[in-house]
């Protein structure tokens, strides 16, 4: 038992550690919170979703660049344009609801087979100057996060289920490279994305019955 506890403290010490504990750690966690923000405010359908994703995305596209994921980071300066555009967007019709929209199966399956061509495109590109271990995991994630981002900013219900997958991958991407704060996040992203398609289709499902409820 004393060499189990002394096992867990020294596990624990090496923790503790780490540079970039020490380095960028209240970094990761105000990009963490804010983060959380986002999510939980989208899927209750909250503009206010967007300031915190510009802060957030801002924080994670140097932390990305420290740790040499180069497709992330350009996915998060990404982020911070699509958090100015959904805002934009939202705010544009506040007065008016902007209603979810589902697409067809059909719809998907093109844009995934292309995405899945771009996102290989690049990979093979871009390996010709890098030699990255997670690089088709990295191109892979931002491809189709690009894509997913423009979902929501256009309310299209699916957008969760597709958030669903790509942060499950993210997570075990941002554990292999030590971000223990991001990749805890990113198990919560998974749970949050299930809860936003339950809301925005509930809410889908109900505007659709709505007219003929009332006629």
């Amino acid at each position: 038992m004393h060499g189990l506890i002394e096992l867990f403290n020294n596990i624990a010490q090496q923790f503790v550690a780490l540079p970039w504990l020490e380095a960028t750690a209240w970094l990761e966690a105000t990009a963490v919170i804010l983060a959380v923000a986002y999510v939980w405010l989208a899927a209750r359908e909250s503009i206010w979703c967007w300031p915190c994703a510009l802060v957030s995305t801002g924080i994670y596209t140097w932390l990305f660049w420290e740790v040499s994921l180069l497709f992330h980071t350009l996915l998060n300066a990404y982020y911070l344009l699509m958090a100015v555009y959904g805002w934009q967007q939202w705010k544009q019709r506040e007065n008016e609801e902007i209603p979810i929209q589902s697409w067809s199966i059909q719809k998907h399956l093109v844009r995934l087979v292309l995405l899945t061509c771009i996102a290989f495109g690049l990979t093979v590109f871009a390996s010709m100057w890098l030699d990255s271990q997670y690089l088709y995991l990295d191109a892979f994630i931002t491809v189709f996060s690009v894509y997913t981002t423009m979902m929501v900013a256009h309310k299209v219900l699916e957008n969760w289920l597709y958030w669903i997958v790509i942060n499950s991958f993210a997570c075990y991407l941002y554990f292999a490279k030590e971000m223990y704060l991001t990749g805890a996040l990113f198990i919560f992203y998974v749970l949050f994305a299930v809860y936003g398609y339950i809301n925005w289709r509930q809410q889908h499902v109900g505007r659709s019955y709505a007219p003929s409820a009332s006629a």
